[in-house]
């Protein structure tokens, strides 16, 4: 008997079908690959499956471990041991990473107190399990960066009394080394018996851990494969409905005179001043090129793209040269005024008004093109830009009037994008551009960046995976501990050995 049957699953929103009639099984013990564009449905059906969204909002049945699942909230399914890791953390910055871990369920002294010693330990063991030993449970969860946020998430779920765990996105944050650890926690729990669904749109991921993958697009079911029985290429096909010989669309393209300088960009962290996280960073853009970072997580590649942007929250230093003339940039505006935009790391608290809707994200930078004279928006070209800008993207979305929030992240990622080119900007700086991006939208996306670097835009991107940064630059920096250790001309014969040995020199 599978451990969990999915069947027939129906989810509308208005008269827009998210699902549609998508079924799938999981048995015990067995890891399984959940793979579709962003948009096709995947967090969306998961959501059922966790009770986001209750019982009865949705049409089919669910059978979890022999008995039908009428779930209608998360409490319930966690219960039942179906535990989901959402792409987006679920965290609360001002707690410890052990109050975090153990939030609503924190274990009790005799007495009916709070037992923080326990909670410190069990907290240490969960994350020793991950591989994690550099980690102070009892400090503020605000206190460490995206990467380790994402471990401790997942040493959360592990403190649930798990059969099922969902994993959405999971490594997006992670490096390299800290992926590895993941792959092999996963491997540990499918010898235990707990299954595990995995959404990624790492597709040698998927290859690497699961033992089935099942595809999904535009809210369809399209296939169910073993691994065994399946290439990346395949899943990639079934995936967008047509074959990608190239993830990489590298395009000629002319390369000019030096445009952007940043010298000595020194940074501190915000929560403790004496700690320098940035250290005398000094490099040279050129017009018409794409200028990679690279770097293991806590290396000062998003601290120093912060703090020339305008928007580093911590005490900073740093001199910036447009065409060779020093700009004063004390905020981000300062930084737009000069045709300098970025898109952040961190969408979700830097790149969007949750609750505003899809059109108005892309706009609100550079309302003032849509505005006459008195400040009255002109909405009927603010309609054309948005509209532009979404076809231009592919952002799927119902309509530019809902909510950016409700939009899968890969979607909430390219809105952004779009926002940030209506600022027409000489130089773009991407942080983690496709970071919960699937490889359709990645692809589309690079293109975007060779369009615009063809007309003349100087790109800078961040990236943890040195494929994106081997696959698309034309100079590559290396970032560790703060520091510039290495700069590479991408001739052909740069590879990802070369750049791991610079990032931990």
């Amino acid at each position: 008997m599978p451990l969990l049957e999915m069947n027939d699953i129906v989810k509308k929103f208005g008269d827009f079908y998210a699902l549609n009639k998508i079924s799938l099984q999981v048995d015990v013990g067995e890891c399984l690959g959940l793979c579709g564009e962003n948009g096709s449905g995947k967090s969306t059906l998961m959501k059922v499956l966790s009770a986001v969204w209750p019982y009865g909002t949705w049409e089919g049945n669910i059978i979890f471990n022999g008995e039908e699942l009428k779930a209608t909230a998360i409490h319930e399914t966690e219960a039942k041991g179906i535990v989901i890791i959402h792409q987006e953390l679920m965290l609360v910055p001002g707690l410890s990473v052990a109050e975090n871990i153990f939030m609503g369920r924190e274990p009790k002294t005799k007495f009916g107190l709070i037992d923080y010693d326990k909670m410190f330990s069990e907290s240490q063991i969960l994350l020793e399990r991950l591989g994690i030993t550099s980690i102070n449970v009892t400090s503020p969860i605000m206190n460490y960066g995206g990467g380790h946020q994402q471990l401790i998430e997942i040493a959360k779920a592990l403190s649930k009394n798990a059969k099922l765990i969902i994993f959405d996105e999971p490594s997006s944050s992670l490096t390299e080394t800290e992926t590895k650890t993941l792959l092999h926690i996963i491997q540990d729990l499918k010898d235990k018996g707990i299954a595990c669904v995995y959404i990624s749109h790492k597709l040698n991921e998927v290859k690497a851990i699961c033992d089935s993958v099942s595809i999904i697009r535009d809210g369809e079911y399209v296939g169910s494969r073993k691994i065994e029985e399946i290439t990346t290429d395949d899943i990639v096909t079934m995936m967008v409905g047509r074959e990608m010989n190239n993830l990489f669309p590298r395009e000629d393209h002319e390369i000019g005179e030096v445009i952007l300088e940043a010298r000595h960009v020194t940074c501190y962290d915000a929560t403790n001043p004496k700690m320098q996280k940035v250290k005398d960073i000094n490099f040279k853009v050129r017009k018409g090129e794409i200028l990679g970072i690279s770097g293991l997580v806590g290396a000062g590649r998003t601290e120093t793209l912060s703090a020339i942007f305008g928007f580093y929250q911590g005490n900073h230093n740093q001199e910036v040269y447009l065409d060779g003339k020093k700009l004063t940039i004390k905020q981000p505006q300062d930084s737009i005024k000069h045709s300098i935009a970025m898109v952040p790391e961190d969408r979700k608290k830097k790149g969007i008004v949750a609750i505003e809707s899809v059109g108005r994200n892309i706009t609100m930078t550079t309302l003032a093109k849509h505005a006459n004279k008195f400040g009255v928006i002109n909405l009927a070209t603010e309609i054309n830009t948005i509209d532009k800008r979404m076809q231009e993207l592919g952002i799927k979305a119902t309509s530019s009037d809902v909510p950016i929030g409700t939009l899968s992240g890969g979607n909430q990622q390219k809105a952004v994008i779009a926002k940030m080119l209506e600022v027409n900007p000489k130089i773009l700086i991407l942080d983690e551009p496709t970071r919960g991006v699937d490889v359709g939208a990645k692809y589309e996306i690079y293109k975007l960046i060779f369009k615009i670097v063809k007309q003349g835009t100087s790109v800078i991107i961040a990236s943890s995976e040195l494929s994106e940064v081997l696959g698309i630059s034309d100079r590559v920096l290396v970032f560790a501990e703060g520091e510039l250790k290495a700069r590479f001309i991408n001739d052909g014969t740069l590879n990802q050995e070369k750049i791991m040995a610079a990032a931990i020199s």
